[in-house]
């Protein structure tokens, strides 16, 4: 129940003293409702399931905005979290075709990563707490050039959401250093920017698993005697 200050806009522990960063969660709820009509019907549980951790994602962030405390700290944060963890392990899965096992195993590796990296980005001047976020856009330009060459379209739409993300990350650092110049600061636009970068996200995995496979992908290997 330890109350939390850590935006520009709050002054003081009232439900509504962050009545911008809390509204504009909305936005969350917005990309979910856009992305269920879209992947609705197309027989791709992982993508649903996405669809409905997006919508958790606003509920838990507005959470944070009006109660500010750390329980509420834990429902914005987990299903951030476990949206990354569900989509590594989707592209895992349904692009590299890895088995079941194999996707999961890749997927955990999240978690050292992200251990390793965080720290590295915490020596970024200025970007402060948003380092935790840091590892996520450079890891999506990972898997953007590996898959260049075997589904080049897949890998641009992942470099632009990873660049999507940059921006969301940079007004995320830049809410404090603005506070006064801009009284209600700039983490609101972390809010919007996210909403459609992980929308964004989830349409490129939508495309990835309706359109057709090239012939040149989807031809088997040839075996040699």
């Amino acid at each position: 129940m330890q109350e939390i200050d850590g935006y520009c806009e709050r002054l003081s522990p009232a439900y509504w003293a962050e009545p911008v960063n809390a509204v504009t969660n909305a936005a969350f709820l917005l990309a979910a409702w856009v992305m269920w009509r879209r992947v609705r019907g197309q027989g791709l549980p992982l993508a649903n399931l996405l669809v409905a951790i997006l919508a958790v994602i606003g509920i838990g962030s507005y959470l944070f905005h009006t109660h500010a405390q750390v329980w509420a700290a834990l429902a914005d944060t987990t299903p951030i979290l476990l949206f990354i963890l569900v989509y590594i392990f989707a592209v895992n899965r349904d692009i590299w075709q890895l088995s079941t096992p194999k996707a999961a195993a890749l997927t955990a590796l999240f978690v050292p990563y992200a251990a390793l990296t965080i720290p590295v980005f915490q020596l970024v001047p200025g970007l402060g707490g948003s380092s935790a976020y840091a590892p996520v856009p450079l890891l999506i330009l990972i898997y953007a050039y590996l898959l260049r060459v075997r589904r080049p379209q897949l890998a641009r739409g992942l470099a632009v959401g990873a660049a999507i993300l940059i921006a969301s990350i940079t007004f995320r650092a830049l809410d404090a250093p603005l506070c006064a110049r801009i009284p209600m600061g700039t983490h609101f636009m972390w809010h919007l920017l996210n909403a459609t970068m992980l929308g964004w996200m989830i349409e490129v995995y939508r495309r990835a698993m309706t359109h057709a496979v090239s012939p040149a992908v989807a031809a088997p290997r040839r075996t040699h005697s």
